[in-house]
């Protein structure tokens, strides 16, 4: 992914708004600003393909860096916590 300021002229402004937080998450190693503006990616831009690619790298960043046994405890709790899917059938996820 180009950053931000090496886009095409006609970027979309989704498209600029994922430069930059790729820029924060690879340029910068600034992995919390990254997981910030991935979020607001994923909150602004939501239907375009930027928004699978924002949750994609939240994923990875959170594989990178929360221990295995933590990120299984936090599942638990997340299923627990959830319970059972409304009536009609499960959930659609939801932007952070």
């Amino acid at each position: 992914m180009k950053t931000d300021d090496k886009l095409p002229d006609d970027a979309t402004e989704a498209a600029r708004h994922y430069a930059r937080a790729y820029a924060a998450h690879y340029g910068e190693r600034d992995l919390p600003g990254a997981v910030r503006a991935y979020a607001e990616v994923i909150a602004s831009h939501a239907g375009t393909p930027e928004e699978g690619y924002a949750r994609a790298q939240i994923g990875n960043i959170v594989h990178v860096v929360v221990p295995p046994q933590v990120l299984l405890a936090a599942h638990v709790e997340l299923a627990l916590r959830h319970g059972r899917p409304p009536a009609g059938g499960p959930r659609a996820p939801t932007a952070p």
